[in-house]
């Protein structure tokens, strides 16, 4: 038994590979609220991000990477079940509240789960069964407020080590004491991201024997409310024009820029780099009152480009070409059964999301000529008008609920979604809206009530 291990151990040396590549660690790092434009590698001369720039240089970045919804509990749910938020009937950030509903709606929202349920293999369970030592560190905000939420929390939905995971969408502060529950002070006047990041290095440089890692580093910033060191906040004080919403954002994605650097470095000075996957993202588009996504429409909570596109770099020494960019068009979502395929993980028999591994490694192309993104709650803001979404090659379509109204944009002569097509072209219209409804249909999706 020994000698045939050993043989397949040579046998991999001599083509070039190794046991960490064929499985490899996996960090996935997840900025909340963090938009397409938010990095000066992406276009944007107002914010400093040269950590996540060089990262970009070493991989490969998607421009037209979505979120599975414009907010921010969907898509979590969608990246550790693999299916849409639709067919989760998770559809809003939690939990979704009565005061979200404008006065004098057409509409009231769909109902929906407050929590993803124990009942779902996650994609930490499913890693983990395969022989990976798993961490979170950071938002969670799955687990609901009601019932038994500890059964609903990071350590007993498949993480070995569970810190700051909790039902919060945000942290009543980003200095030491935080406050958040799993995540105990440590120092007075910290900066969290810096705290998170630290956990993850210490993560990182545990001994494991020949176990592989599965780490969670999603982080709560830079969601609300802006707070930074004061030396970062001084820096931006003075920005004023394109690029920001609001100075302090500025400080926030700089001050995540310096932590996620830190979090790199350590996987050169533990010598991981070469073994290891790493996942820069975001879970929807930025908040408007701080963030500007121009050239993209709107922002967080709306199901125009601002609220879904966002941030995606993925690096893979040996495996991803470095500095290339894909245009193909892929969804959170995805990154469930990509995972499970990497890691050797049993894929179930339901799935929404496409492993990308071919995309990765630049052998092939996706099967699927659609996305779909459902859309039937107000969102915080209580500005969006409640709808579905489908992009189809380079057109995407906007159907929206409480009128019927459809919106067909060409994304590659109008990234900004100004020209409605529909009237023009009515038949590719038809089309998209015939689809988008036989999808919904196909998950089950639970649709607005109309009072």
């Amino acid at each position: 038994m020994m000698t045939t291990i050993r043989f397949a151990i040579l046998w991999l040396v001599l083509l070039g590979g190794s046991l960490a590549a064929e499985r490899p660690n996996i960090l996935f790092i997840m900025i909340d609220d963090l938009g397409w434009m938010d990095l000066s590698v992406q276009g944007n001369k107002a914010v400093r991000t040269p950590n996540v720039d060089r990262f970009a240089s070493q991989g490969m970045r998607f421009t037209d990477a979505y979120a599975a919804a414009p907010v921010c509990s969907p898509t979590r749910a969608a990246i550790m079940t693999g299916l849409a938020p639709a067919r989760l009937h998770l559809t809003n950030h939690t939990p979704d509240q009565k005061r979200f509903t404008p006065e004098g709606a057409k509409l009231q929202p769909a109902p929906m789960r407050q929590h993803l349920g124990s009942e779902y293999r996650t994609l930490a369970e499913g890693l983990k069964e395969a022989g990976y030592a798993t961490a979170f560190i950071g938002k969670w905000h799955l687990s609901g407020r009601e019932g038994d939420v500890a059964s609903r929390e990071p350590q007993a939905q498949g993480f070995d080590i569970n810190i700051g995971g909790c039902d919060f969408g945000g942290p009543p502060t980003f200095f030491d004491p935080y406050r958040i529950p799993h995540l105990e002070p440590r120092m007075a006047g910290e900066y969290l991201p810096e705290r998170l990041a630290d956990e993850a290095i210490g993560f990182m440089g545990e001994e494991r024997g020949d176990k592989p890692f599965f780490l969670c580093l999603w982080n709560y910033t830079v969601h609300w409310p802006m707070e930074a060191p004061e030396a970062l906040l001084e820096k931006y004080a003075e920005h004023k024009g394109r690029g920001l919403n609001d100075p302090r954002y500025g400080a926030m994605i700089e001050g995540m820029d310096l932590a996620i650097g830190r979090v790199l470095a350590a996987l050169d000075d533990l010598k991981l780099r070469d073994e290891t996957l790493v996942i820069f993202t975001s879970d929807n588009g930025g908040y408007g009152g701080v963030a500007d996504n121009r050239p993209l429409r709107s922002d967080k909570g709306h199901l125009y480009e601002g609220g879904i596109r966002i941030p995606l770099i993925v690096r893979w020494p040996g495996v991803v070409k470095p500095g290339t960019i894909s245009p193909v068009p892929v969804i959170s979502t995805d990154w469930f059964p990509t995972l499970l395929e990497l890691g050797g993980a049993k894929l179930p028999e339901v799935c929404d999301g496409e492993s990308l591994v071919p995309l990765l490694r630049g052998e092939g192309k996706l099967e699927r000529d659609c996305l779909f993104f459902h859309y039937p709650n107000y969102a915080f803001h209580r500005s969006n008008r409640l709808g579905g979404a489908i992009r189809m090659g380079r057109h995407k379509l906007i159907e929206r609920f409480d009128d019927g109204t459809l919106e067909l944009f060409d994304l590659d002569a109008d990234l900004g979604e100004e020209d409605n097509l529909a009237e023009a072209n009515p038949d590719l219209a038809g089309d998209l809206a015939r689809r988008l409804r036989e999808w919904r249909h196909s998950v089950n999706a639970n649709m607005p009530i109309r009072p």
